[in-house]
């Protein structure tokens, strides 16, 4: 946001003024992220993945599958942790010689599983108990296949229709049951702020309240803060109402087993437009996080491949800035 960026903009000329440099941003950091010769990068205070949906148009358009993308996070990026989506493996969440063959791809580039984000299993916060059980019991394969993959997490989500009192309600019975059979496997389930009611950070805040269990948490996404959008939609639609995203990621990050880094489009000094990241991940630091930033790209001005390369270079070197 403009007011956001000139805010983010002076605190930086501020910096550069002290170290005698120029008062444009960042200019006074080494813009290409790359350390001098014998000095080593300053340690961040989380570790950055990277969010399979930064390359969901190469997947929905098939020019990448979902077993070369540990490969390519690696090899490409420089990522040594993965985020997937279930809706690029949808039907071998129970396929083992396929899950097989997916860390075997890991493990051959050094690549740990972080998640699951998964997708299309129904309502969680449905009123229906019928239709809320069954998306439940949907989630329990995606249960099994983290576990499987080594990973630590689940992302699901808490939607629902009825009041928020109502939705809040049965979305936390849902995290309770869906969390009381992943805590068999040690297994996290988080819930991410997604649009509607979950894009409120103190309605999320308050199911998980509800829920009570140290496995059941959220990811708190530096964009998805659209709570009302034309027409009622769900998504595709303008947004017509947005909860503040600094004031919800700080009600989220109590229950945080994980970050999204949420980009869409880069000034000419490669700062995001939409999010301070200053201000941003000073709130995420407050907290005391110290787990995984996932990088998750959504632009359409450039490549997924450049905003994925921008996104991680913006993560370094504002995070960089952050003890």
């Amino acid at each position: 946001m403009p007011s956001n960026r000139r805010h983010f903009l002076k605190q930086l000329g501020g910096l550069a003024a002290g170290f005698g440099a120029a008062s444009t941003g960042l200019s006074f950091i080494n813009p290409s992220n790359t350390p001098e010769p014998g000095i080593a990068p300053p340690p961040l205070f989380f570790t950055i993945s990277l969010a399979q949906w930064s390359l969901h148009k190469k997947l929905f358009a098939k020019e990448m599958d979902n077993l070369d993308f540990p490969a390519m996070a690696k090899n490409t990026y420089g990522i040594s942790v993965v985020e997937y989506v279930n809706q690029f493996f949808k039907d071998k969440a129970k396929d083992e010689k396929y899950l097989a063959e997916l860390l075997k791809r890991c493990n051959d580039n050094g690549v740990k599983n972080h998640l699951i984000m998964c997708d299309g299993e129904g309502e969680m916060g449905s009123s229906d108990a019928k239709v809320r059980n069954e998306a439940v019991e949907n989630h329990y394969k995606w249960v099994d296949a983290a576990k499987y993959l080594g990973c630590a997490t689940i992302r699901v989500n808490a939607f629902g229709q009825g009041s928020a009192e109502e939705v809040q309600k049965s979305a936390a019975e849902s995290l309770s049951k869906l969390g009381e059979y992943a805590a068999k496997t040690g297994i996290n389930v988080i819930v991410e702020n997604h649009g509607g009611y979950t894009s409120n950070g103190e309605w999320l805040a308050g199911v998980m309240k509800k829920v009570g269990r140290k496995n059941v948490g959220t990811l708190p996404d530096f964009g998805n803060f659209c709570i009302k959008r034309e027409g009622g939609a769900q998504w595709g639609t303008k947004c017509i109402e947005e909860y503040d995203r600094y004031k919800g990621v700080g009600e989220m990050m109590p229950y945080a087993k994980g970050v999204s880094a949420k980009t869409h489009d880069f000034d000419e000094q490669g700062n995001c437009i939409e999010t301070d990241y200053l201000k941003m991940l000073k709130v995420v630091r407050a907290a005391g996080f110290k787990g995984y930033m996932g990088i998750e790209y959504e632009g359409d001005k450039l490549s997924e491949d450049e905003g994925i390369k921008k996104t991680k270079a913006l993560l370094e070197r504002v995070g960089a800035m952050i003890k």
